[in-house]
């Protein structure tokens, strides 16, 4: 038996459209994780980076479940003194929906220095239209 050894040359990328009204964040988020990881793919190497695009649309009307609404915290430090912030889910849906799911699609990724490469495959919409639709058919 020959062992195969995926070469970034070799990748194969797809894209992929996600619907994001009504799903929960958390199950959106790993299966996002998921298409830009290309852990689906037969030629799967965690070295290499052989994930696909994604184009997220309806970004502000994903769910969460139980108190997450009121009590999820985005915390930050702008880096000068006294600069910790704190913002609750619907204050950061409310300024920028798309930041949610970034966010957590980026805590789902490993964290090495495919990460950022990975994220910029990832294409966020908080509404229906996106600028791909000849790409994705």
């Amino acid at each position: 038996m020959i062992t195969t050894i995926t070469k970034k040359t070799s990748v194969n990328r797809q894209w992929h459209l996600i619907d994001l009204k009504g799903q929960t964040l958390g199950r959106a988020s790993t299966h996002i994780a998921e298409l830009l990881m290309g852990k689906g793919k037969t030629y799967y190497a965690p070295n290499v980076d052989c994930g696909d695009y994604v184009v997220v649309v309806n970004s502000a009307a994903v769910k969460v479940t139980g108190q997450k609404q009121t009590d999820k915290l985005y915390r930050h430090h702008t880096g000068h003194p006294g600069g910790f912030r704190e913002l609750t889910f619907t204050q950061v849906a409310a300024k920028d929906p798309t930041e949610i799911i970034r966010h957590s699609v980026s805590g789902m990724l490993p964290k090495n220095k495919l990460r950022d490469p990975r994220l910029k495959r990832l294409k966020l919409y908080e509404g229906v239209s996106h600028p791909y639709a000849d790409k994705l058919s």
